[in-house]
């Protein structure tokens, strides 16, 4: 079958991009690493002896990022829909975290209130139908802003992708009732013309 345009400017915007020719000089699964280095530089978000829980992790390059600042000493926990290749000291689940079975499995792997940091990069199949895709996108947020409610350990933090439209605002004022400091950020690897933003949220309060 013969590529659409559109297929093929994404193709050559892709193997065009600088952050995706640095993933591969630098050895990293994708160029999204980028996007999550950039905020821990800013933040100082990850040390080793945490526990950190990746949401939407395949094909990897949070969860080696996280593996290489944890230097061995900690705990990760990854899940996605798709598969995605293993890593040292990580624990890997494929499952679609909207079910209730792989909820459990992932709750079942963390002691209550442990985790210190919540990364969620999840996003659902893009239609490119904003009325449909955004929706979509803010239910996986929320859901990954519930489980952070329910797992967080008191002063813990969450990084989670967020996309402007309906629950945009609702979602922050929720944030700012439970953790002492919530900022937007858009990540110079987040390619300008998306809508996606990311939500960090620090000091989580019981």
């Amino acid at each position: 079958m013969p590529r659409s345009k559109s297929s093929k400017r994404w193709l050559q915007e892709h193997f065009d991009d600088v952050y995706v020719k640095k993933a591969q000089s630098e050895g990293y699964r994708s160029r999204a690493v980028y996007k999550l280095k950039e905020v821990d530089v800013k933040e100082h978000l990850l040390r080793p002896g945490m526990t950190v829980v990746d949401l939407g992790a395949a094909p990897g390059g949070w969860t080696q990022y996280v593996s290489q600042k944890l230097e061995g000493h900690g705990r990760i926990v990854a899940l996605d829909i798709l598969p995605m290749d293993a890593l040292p000291d990580v624990d890997f689940i494929q499952g679609d975290f909207r079910e209730d079975d792989v909820l459990h499995q992932l709750t079942n792997l963390i002691p209550e209130r442990s985790v210190d940091l919540l990364l969620s990069d999840m996003a659902p199949n893009m239609s490119g139908t904003a009325a449909v895709d955004i929706p979509r996108a803010m239910y996986l947020a929320e859901l990954a802003f519930d489980f952070a409610d329910k797992t967080l350990k008191p002063g813990g933090s969450m990084l989670i992708k967020i996309f402007h439209g309906a629950g945009f605002d609702e979602l922050i004022k929720q944030a700012r009732t439970r953790f002492e400091k919530v900022v937007i950020r858009k990540p110079m690897a987040s390619r300008s013309r998306s809508r996606e933003t990311y939500l960090l949220a620090k000091g989580y309060n019981l």
